[in-house]
């Protein structure tokens, strides 16, 4: 009795390893290719989620229902775990952000030295609870339970940059340069 077995997928003979089926992407933007490389560079696996995630959110800002339908279909991975870790971790942003992020951290050092008020002001100044947006897009309001600058708390991060001992008033300095 023989038994035919099919060889295993080998690399060509450039050297390149087979390529990656993925859906068409939900738009004809040209960012989508970015996504593409990077899931064919990770090998279409299921467990590239995190990364193809991260590199969704770099290219468009957030991730979007359809973003994650097409994470979804491009790795195998059932539509609910794409959403589960897109909403497990804080990292991953689940709407447009505005033209300037404002992050108080809300972790116990930042919080026993005034973290608290600093994102009362920052409600009360911008009109918008954390994980809002000014109306007019220009602000967007976050908090996060550690940043890990817990000698320079309270500690807030302005569109990337990390400020130290803050007070209510040098967030109004700061609020006035945005």
């Amino acid at each position: 009795m023989s038994v035919s077995v099919a060889p295993p997928e080998r690399e060509d003979a450039a050297g390149a390893q087979p390529k990656v089926a993925t859906p068409p992407p939900p738009s004809d933007d040209r960012r989508w290719r970015q996504v593409d490389v990077r899931i064919r560079r990770l090998g279409g696996r299921p467990d590239a989620l995190i990364e193809v995630l991260h590199t969704v959110q770099e290219v468009f800002g957030y991730l979007d229902d359809d973003a994650l339908t097409y994470v979804s279909e491009a790795l195998g991975v059932p539509p609910s775990r794409v959403v589960g870790v897109a909403t497990f971790y804080s990292h991953f942003l689940m709407k447009p952000q505005g033209l300037h992020t404002c992050v108080v951290c809300t972790g116990t050092a930042c919080y026993i030295n005034g973290a608290r008020g600093i994102l009362q002001k920052l409600r009360d100044t911008l009109g918008i609870d954390a994980g809002g947006t000014t109306p007019d897009g220009r602000v967007s309001l976050l908090s996060a339970r550690c940043l890990g600058a817990c000698s320079m708390a309270p500690a807030v991060v302005v569109d990337g940059d990390v400020h130290g001992k803050m007070t209510t008033a040098e967030m109004d300095h700061i609020l006035e340069t945005l």
